[in-house]
């Protein structure tokens, strides 16, 4: 209990998370006689000697390189080819992108950020009002968190043992779905409210569009390979990231040919900077992650659960209600490290597949992002198109209640998760 009422207070303070987490798991270690010091280091050194978490810094690389390859470009002009005819134009083209883009950045909010930079200007030209633009630009990045290569996924395959491969085929679905549900609520939101441009112009012809697939083929065909390669055992999650680094210099050096060597200088120093911050949590994280089971809190609140019900259905409730909550006052990754070797567990005891709440649990910690007080993608789009908090919930609404019901089918329909993952990685 003091070592969370430390956190928070340093949380609150100002002090950044990783620190926080630092401070407040070394307190532990020594206000405890039992326990040296010197094991709180070993466990943040332990904690990032995993070969599936190198998939990590990995996908990140690969992503700002890709971004500095002309791929994004590319996916752009596609996706505003595809659906901009659609009543609500560009805000069609930010959900398609964001589903298009889960396959490079694997990070929502620097997909939000990159959108916010590029769509936030011409959604307001468009005649879309500033707070409904960098509403759907921010809820649509949640679609990036369940299509591979997710970080978020990564991670709580790594914390909760569970097979990653598994994991991104089994956000495949969800992603469509959160897509298809996002680009109605769009269109009725912008008929009703008479938005932007109401379908002015023609739909793509069959040429144009197969003409644009063509133009951004070695985008559209990376989450392909990388799936494929993965469940067929040609790469490990982390290998797969190392080929996702070639396979974005090479894309970007001699298919395109518009990746130079300063840009991909700059991508490195990029990818540095996200990849530091990432794995100091990950480290301190460590640290709290081993009082959490020296405590066996997970084993006492999996006995705890059970004594109140044995109800598969009503458990996942109750958990994915503790993440919405928690999700909404902490940082989605530090969330992910913390509760997944907690929940895990208890999720399991009562016959919950680990591979159907991991999806659950990463599009809830993600969407605690979206979300006052602390959402991060929330106040990073909102900074970057100038936009208030007040303008942004005025016009959110209908993308929080779009998301929750997705969430709640999900919830209720395993096998809308489950089906893919089984069907794929079944026996002959």
């Amino acid at each position: 209990m003091m070592m969370l009422l430390v956190f928070l207070v340093l949380l609150l303070a100002g002090v950044p998370l990783a620190f926080s987490l630092m401070a407040s798991g070394l307190l532990f270690f020594v206000m405890n006689d039992s326990l040296p010091v010197l094991v709180a280091v070993q466990r943040m050194v332990s904690s990032s000697q995993s070969f599936p978490l190198l998939a990590v810094p990995f996908f990140i690389l690969a992503g700002h390189i890709m971004n500095a390859s002309g791929i994004t470009s590319r996916l752009i002009s596609f996706a505003n080819l595809l659906v901009c005819w659609i009543s609500g134009g560009l805000a069609h083209v930010t959900i398609v992108l964001s589903a298009l883009m889960g396959g490079v950045s694997g990070s929502a909010i620097a997909d939000a950020a990159m959108q916010a930079r590029i769509l936030g200007q011409p959604m307001e030209a468009s005649g879309l009002p500033r707070g409904f633009s960098a509403a759907i630009i921010t809820v649509s990045a949640l679609i990036t968190a369940c299509i591979p290569p997710s970080i978020g996924l990564i991670l709580y395959g790594y914390m909760g043992n569970v097979s990653i491969g598994k994991l991104f085929i089994a956000g495949l679905l969800p992603g469509a779905l959160l897509t298809i549900a996002l680009m109605l609520c769009v269109r009725w939101v912008a008929r009703s409210q008479q938005l932007g441009d109401s379908e002015t112009q023609l739909a793509p012809a069959f040429k144009e569009v197969i003409h644009a697939a063509g133009r951004c083929k070695w985008a559209l065909l990376f989450p392909v390979l990388l799936i494929v390669t993965i469940r067929w055992g040609i790469f490990t999650p982390s290998e797969a990231g190392a080929f996702a680094v070639v396979y974005a210099i090479v894309v970007g050096l001699f298919a395109y040919g518009e990746l130079t060597f300063a840009q991909l200088y700059r991508a490195l120093n990029e990818s540095v900077r996200d990849i530091g911050m990432i794995m100091l949590i990950v480290l301190a994280a460590g640290t709290v992650g081993y009082v959490i089971a020296f405590q066996q809190l997970p084993v006492e609140l999996a006995q705890s659960v059970s004594a109140l019900t044995q109800s598969p259905l009503l458990v996942l409730m109750i958990c994915l209600a503790l993440l919405l909550i928690i999700g909404t006052l902490m940082e989605g990754t530090i969330t992910v490290l913390l509760l997944t070797p907690i929940l895990v567990p208890v999720i399991q005891s009562v016959g919950i597949d680990p591979v159907h709440f991991g999806i659950l649990l990463v599009l809830v910690v993600t969407f605690g992002g979206t979300t006052p007080p602390v959402g991060i993608a929330m106040y990073t789009v909102c900074n970057i198109m100038d936009c208030s908090i007040t303008q942004f919930i005025r016009h959110v609404w209908p993308f929080y209640l779009t998301v929750l019901v997705v969430l709640l089918l999900l919830a209720l329909l395993p096998d809308l998760v489950l089906f893919l993952p089984d069907y794929v990685y079944a026996t002959p």
